[in-house]
């Protein structure tokens, strides 16, 4: 009897911890993510970008692909003759 004891004991102490409620931080940043992605709330004032302001964002996006992708990214293709079988 004691062993079945110790197993239940196991068993059900995973299933207490999952049954806590998510933080309070999580649950607030869950509900202003769901309000930016439902668009029921947006700013009364509009938001506009200058012509330089503009022309240095599209230069920063230009200037992102002049630079190579690192080898540590890059994925290499695996074949059944490099398995060892």
């Amino acid at each position: 009897m004691f062993k079945p004891s110790i197993v239940l004991a196991c068993v059900i102490t995973p299933l207490l911890a999952m049954a806590d409620d998510p933080p309070q931080a999580q649950t607030a940043t869950e509900a202003l993510l769901q309000v930016q992605a439902s668009n029921r709330q947006a700013s009364p004032v509009r938001q506009v970008q200058t012509d330089k302001e503009r022309d240095q964002a599209m230069q920063r996006w230009l200037d992102s692909y002049k630079y190579a992708i690192p080898d540590f990214y890059r994925w290499t293709k695996i074949s059944s003759s490099n398995n060892g079988g």
